[in-house]
């Protein structure tokens, strides 16, 4: 076959080895967005076929070849010379196309020039043969471009053998050549392409290795678009498209619409729980294009319990088209997305159905986060979600239902402080101290209907019995000794009789006096002027920053008390006491801590061995 030449030879108009590296390492996310690219040039030229008659095929085949080549056929609008000239001369620039396709218009997905360049990353050789749809008598054109800048235009025969479309065959670079195999084919097309509108076929062997066969990738109708018999079959076929695409099988699904954004989609609730604050990374499809499988911020933080798979035919892309671009139109989509994901869980909330249980059970937190946001998901978190009590896990409108008022503690360790007494004597405190609780319930104070408040010491103090006046006397020595021990720890001693007996001792958080001991140690760190003003804050006799409330009715405790105040049984006792206090509280030992528990334990033990010796000796004497 003969060829006209009418230009050869000539070199691109820009720096193609500058693009080519602009594009790998700048623009794109890596090589494999290739196929992306050639797959919206030949979309396009459908598209744009199709404007002219509605009844165009539109087809996209893929088809590798044994060299290691790669060969992409549309059966779009094509080429004629002139068009070649104008788009493939100069990169970039596509002014009459602007014109003949409506290039810009929704309908289309990329640019021809730069979407074919990015072969380049894969190619050290770009070969497009095309021929119009449109004009008739327009011969076939033929385009090769190069590495190294060069490019060949030239225009076929009338009567070549080449169909109406275009068709790109791609030379691997000596490092590529695994993105233009077969299995990395099939793969890219049917991650970019599944759900094109039109036919996108990938050549693959067979398994008995007796030819090849088309495989279609894409998907005729989009899945949450499709017709299905009844709810429980579209249910199980979403289902079943969550798993093949996502990895995984929803909890449940809620269907998002947005038609000022062209957009509609799915959002799968995930079926096991997530950290607070996990990335929400969706699938998002630009005009059935896949933009990107890990799109961020299409729904707020507080949402981190479901992803989405949505398309749209209004937001636009940033320049590698695999974000969305920050506009208005992008904030008013988020915005209407929030609000049907909300109401979908204020719905479950409200229902008391197998999967509300499930999604209440599994994803507690998320519920928890929106509810820091919305006063309605608020009030309804307060009536079904669980959380910790003394009483054990119960609803905070079951906790205001016997007590009248909501007490909490903001930390762990109060929480594990108090609870054995507050459980003995019947009071109900809720533990605040876990992710967003005490936020949860800081803001639920402010609901009317709601008496909520953090637990003081004095709380806990109306249900500790003080000691009879006559037993009071009894050890006030002993008292005065231990409190000599706990002065140096910024901690105060007193001596209750509470239940439960076998607890020997209560270690009390004090808010103001740990603040009052935190501006003490800044003063004595600081002598200038703000260390005056911070001395006038703190006051001259702060209280202490603990309280340890040792049990007179604990066997061990009256034991102790009766102990010898100069004894060092009794301050080995006491050390013993705080230790064991800090250690039920759930708090780490610290240095001192530690230094205290080996101290008391040394004193018992040669205490306890000294006995022992005198018993046996007294045995040996009789």
């Amino acid at each position: 076959m003969s060829e006209e030449t009418t230009a050869a030879g000539r070199a691109f108009q820009v720096d193609l080895r500058g693009v080519v590296d602009l594009l790998a390492r700048h623009l794109y996310s890596g090589p494999r967005v290739y196929v992306r690219e050639l797959l919206q040039n030949g979309v396009d030229a459908i598209t744009a076929r199709r404007a002219h008659d509605e009844d165009a095929p539109g087809s996209v085949r893929l088809r590798p070849g044994g060299d290691g080549s790669l060969e992409v056929t549309d059966t779009g609008i094509g080429l004629t010379p002139a068009q070649a000239e104008e788009l493939l001369a100069t990169v970039g620039r596509s002014s009459k196309r602007d014109l003949d396709l409506g290039l810009g218009r929704e309908e289309f997905l990329g640019q021809f020039g730069i979407g074919l360049l990015s072969a380049f990353m894969v190619a050290d050789q770009i070969e497009l043969v095309s021929r119009s749809a449109v004009d008739e008598q327009a011969p076939p054109v033929r385009w090769v471009g190069y590495s190294d800048g060069r490019y060949d235009l030239s225009v076929l025969p009338h009567d070549a053998d080449v169909a109406v479309g275009s068709t790109v065959r791609l030379r691997p670079r000596r490092d590529a050549e695994h993105w233009l195999g077969a299995d990395m084919v099939v793969a890219l097309a049917q991650e970019f392409g599944a759900l094109l509108p039109v036919e996108v076929s990938v050549e693959v062997p067979l398994p008995d290795g007796s030819g090849t066969a088309w495989r279609r990738v894409s998907e005729p109708v989009l899945p949450w678009r499709g017709e299905y018999a009844d709810e429980a079959a579209r249910d199980a076929a979403l289902t079943a498209y969550c798993e093949r695409t996502l990895g995984f099988t929803p909890l449940a699904h809620l269907d998002l619409d947005v038609p000022l954004a062209g957009l509609s989609g799915v959002a799968f609730v995930l079926p096991t729980a997530v950290p607070p604050g996990a990335a929400s990374r969706h699938r998002v499809y630009l005009k059935r294009m896949l933009l990107g499988a890990h799109v961020d911020d299409l729904l707020p933080e507080w949402a981190f319990f479901v992803r989405c798979v949505v398309d749209t035919t209004v937001l636009r892309p940033t320049a590698s088209r695999e974000q969305l671009y920050t506009d208005d139109a992008l904030l008013a989509t988020q915005e209407v997305l929030a609000g049907q994901v909300r109401a979908w869980a204020v719905a479950t909330l409200s229902s008391s159905s197998a999967v509300s249980r499930k999604v209440v059970a599994t994803h507690h937190l998320a519920l928890r986060s929106l509810a820091l946001v919305d006063d309605e998901v608020l009030d309804l978190v307060a009536q079904v979600l669980p959380f910790e009590t003394t009483d054990g896990a119960s609803t905070l409108a079951d906790v205001r239902g016997e007590e009248g008022e909501v007490l909490f503690t903001s930390r762990v360790e109060d929480f594990r402080r108090v609870a054995p007494v507050a459980r003995a004597h019947g009071m109900t405190v809720v533990n605040g101290g876990y992710v967003y609780d005490s936020e949860l319930l800081a803001r639920l104070a402010r609901r009317p209907g709601w008496r909520v408040r953090e637990l003081s010491a004095g709380d806990i103090a109306q249900v500790l019995t003080p000691l009879e006046p006559h037993r009071e006397l009894e050890v006030l020595d002993q008292l005065r000794a231990a409190q000599a021990v706990v002065q140096p720890l910024d901690c105060e001693l007193v001596a209750r009789s509470f239940e439960p007996q076998h607890v020997p001792a209560v270690l009390l958080q004090d808010r103001d006096g740990e603040y009052a001991r935190e501006v003490r140690q800044v003063v004595a760190a600081d002598d200038d002027l703000w260390g005056g003003v911070l001395s006038g804050l703190a006051g001259d006799a702060p209280a202490p920053a603990r309280r340890l409330v040792v049990n007179d009715a604990n066997p061990t405790v009256r034991r102790l008390l009766a102990a010898d105040p100069a004894d060092p049984v009794l301050a080995a006792g006491v050390r013993s006491l705080y230790v064991t206090a800090v250690l039920l509280a759930g708090e780490p030992l610290r240095a001192r801590e530690a230094a205290l528990m080996n101290d008391a334990m040394s004193v018992l033990l040669e205490a306890g061995l000294a006995g022992e010796q005198v018993r046996d000796e007294t045995q040996e004497d009789v």
